[in-house]
C-alpha cells in the first residue's frame, strides 16, 4: 500500500555525488508538483572505517565538501526546472542504503534513485549498489529512474504486473492513482509461466486468468473512472514479457514480491530483472 499519512509528506531523492542526474531530477520535480508536496535530496556519506567514531580524516572530509557541491548543483537544477517548488538538502553520514531506507520509511511519499547501467546486472547486484537493497527493504514506493531514459517524451500509459497477489493488488493501486494524477492510461499484464499443458485446459487457464484479471481491475476502475485501462493475459516469462511492454511506457509498476518470488526473498526475481532489462523507470510498491 502506499503511504498518504501526514507524516509521509515528500518526495524524497537519493543523490549520487558522482554525477547529478537531470532525469532523477525531473522525475521527482514533477511527482512533486503533481502531488502537492515538496521535495527534499538527500546525499549520505560512508563511515571511512569504525563507525562508531567521528571521522575526520582529510578523505572523509573531500567526500564532505563533494556532497555539499552535488547538493548545490542538484538544487540549482530543480529550481531550474520547477522554479516554484519547495526543495531542502540533507547530508548525513551512514551507508547510503540504510539510509534512504530509514529517511523514506519515516517521512516519505514516495523515493526516487537513478541508476546509469542498469543493463549491467553486476552493478545491480554489487555490495555497494542502494538499488536493490532500498527496493527491498523501504516503506514506500521506490521509483528507479534510468539515465538514458527521455522521461518527460514518454506516451502516457503505465505498465503494471498482475499475479493476483497482494502485492500486485498494491501495485494496480499506485497505477491507478499515478495515472489519475498524470492523466495517463493503465495497461495490466498478467504473465502466465506454466509448462506446455493441452490446448483445452490452456484456453479454460487463459480464461480463468483472465477472469481474476478484470475482477482486480473492477476494483480500481471504480475508484478512478477517470483511467484508461486496458488488460492482457501473456503466457511466457514475465521479465520478459512485462521488459516488452515497457518499451513505450512511462514507467513499469510492480510489487515488491509476487507468486513468482523466491521463499525468503525480500525482493521478488520479475522485479530483480526488471531493474536491468525494463526500458523505463520502475516502479517497486511494497
Amino acid at each position: 500500500m502506499t503511504h498518504s499519512s501526514a507524516s509521509h509528506n515528500e518526495i524524497l531523492v537519493g543523490i549520487d555525488p558522482r554525477e547529478v542526474s537531470v532525469p532523477v531530477l525531473a522525475w521527482a520535480a514533477d511527482e512533486a508538483v503533481r502531488r502537492g508536496l515538496p521535495l527534499r535530496l538527500l546525499l549520505s556519506i560512508p563511515p571511512m572505517h569504525d563507525t562508531q567514531h567521528v571521522d575526520t580524516t582529510p578523505q572523509y572530509m573531500s567526500l564532505r565538501a563533494q556532497g555539499e557541491k552535488a547538493l548545490a548543483t542538484a538544487v540549482d537544477t530543480v529550481r531550474t526546472l520547477r522554479p516554484d517548488l519547495p526543495v531542502t538538502t540533507q547530508l548525513l553520514d551512514g551507508m547510503p542504503a540504510a539510509v534512504l531506507r530509514r529517511q523514506a520509511s519515516a517521512h516519505a511519499r514516495l523515493v526516487v534513485v537513478g541508476s546509469r547501467r542498469l543493463s549491467r546486472p553486476e552493478e545491480i547486484l554489487s555490495a555497494g549498489s542502494v538499488i536493490v537493497p532500498l527496493s527491498a527493504q523501504a516503506e514506500c514506493p521506490v521509483v528507479v529512474v534510468r539515465e538514458a531514459e527521455h522521461t518527460a517524451h514518454h506516451p502516457g500509459r503505465l505498465v503494471v504486473g498482475v499475479d493476483g497477489s497482494e502485492p500486485s493488488q498494491a501495485a494496480l493501486e499506485f497505477a491507478f492513482e499515478e495515472a489519475s494524477l498524470r492523466g495517463a492510461a493503465v495497461q495490466a499484464v498478467w504473465v502466465w509461466q506454466r509448462p506446455v499443458i493441452a490446448f483445452g485446459d490452456h484456453q479454460a487457464a487463459l480464461d480463468e486468468r483472465s477472469r481474476l484479471l478484470d475482477e482486480a481491475l473492477s476494483v480500481w476502475t471504480r475508484k478512478y473512472p477517470d483511467v484508461p485501462v486496458t488488460g492482457e493475459v501473456l503466457r511466457g516469462h514475465p521479465v520478459e514479457r512485462l521488459a516488452q511492454a515497457s518499451e513505450d511506457a512511462l514507467a513499469v509498476v510492480v510489487g515488491r514480491r509476487g507468486r513468482g518470488g523466491y521463499t525468503g526473498m525480500r525482493l521478488g526475481s520479475v522485479v530483480h530483472g526488471l531493474l536491468h532489462r525494463a526500458h523505463c523507470p520502475v516502479i517497486t510498491v511494497p
